[in-house]
């Protein structure tokens, strides 16, 4: 019986995008932040002011993303949301499995007041 399976290539741009997407859909989250809290990472990769960075390992993905929260909420409740929403976004989309989704908080937007 031949085998009729293809093979499914995504490149990182589009799960770095769709990391982007799912994480501006989780209340409290206001932006990717393209701040760089990680001085060691930025001087190995060549977009050092990314806000998802994206590894693609043997079908494994793993995540990190800075993002910027609304004030007053519970840093660690979006924090977590976001976690599990990349995850199960992108494991839904691609049907690979996302191995860590780490969330940093790089800025706390504070709304002026009217």
């Amino acid at each position: 019986m031949p085998d009729n399976r293809t093979e499914l290539s995504i490149n990182t741009d589009v799960l770095r995008k769709m990391a982007e997407i799912a994480a501006l859909e989780v209340e409290g989250v206001k932006a990717i932040s393209k701040k760089n809290i990680d001085l060691k990472g930025a001087l190995k990769t060549k977009t050092p002011l990314q806000g998802v960075m994206v590894e693609n390992v043997n079908g494994s993905i793993e995540i990190n993303i800075n993002i910027t929260v609304a004030k007053g909420v519970n840093v660690t409740t979006v924090a977590e949301k976001t976690q599990e929403t990349i995850k199960d976004r992108i494991q839904t989309m691609t049907g690979n499995a996302v191995t860590k989704v780490n969330v940093n908080i790089a800025d706390i937007v504070v709304e002026a007041e009217e």
